[in-house]
């Protein structure tokens, strides 16, 4: 009687010194490859056409005020909607009552890059809800 060969074990090294794969090693592989090629992919997608986009802006306004030492706190969040980086972003409000001066408000932000938030609040002496409040961008600069 002649002595079987045992099967070749996929995790001990084939006569030429390397590790046989399993096939389930290398569709994980496989899938592993194509999904970071695709992410890879989308990263650039995604900078090649935003890169280009200047700066834009976007303000909300929260609907909640804040009343601390009889003055009223407007928060507000503004956002870069554009690609580019804007610098020097000033941001000014404009309450308009009937029968009163008027009041402004301004918000210097140093530094907003693209998609990037940033929040602040204006200060106001009269209550915003009883007249006509504008909030927008007035300037920025480009670095």
């Amino acid at each position: 009687m002649g002595i079987a060969n045992p099967p070749p074990n996929p995790s001990q090294p084939s006569p030429t010194g390397q590790t046989q794969r399993s096939m389930a090693e290398w569709v994980t592989f496989m899938v592993a490859t194509v999904l970071l090629l695709a992410l890879v992919g989308v990263i650039i997608y995604d900078w090649q056409v935003n890169q280009d986009r200047p700066p834009a802006f976007d303000v909300a306004v929260a609907e909640s005020i804040r009343i601390t030492d009889g003055r009223y706190y407007v928060p507000f969040v503004i956002t870069n909607t554009g690609g580019r980086i804007a610098n020097g972003v000033q941001v000014i409000a404009e309450l308009d009552i009937p029968g009163q001066a008027e009041e402004t408000g301004e918000q210097q932000i140093d530094f907003l890059s693209g998609h990037e938030q940033k929040e602040g609040s204006f200060v106001f002496n009269h209550d915003p809800h009883r007249g006509e409040l504008v909030v927008r961008v007035a300037s920025y600069r480009l670095p």
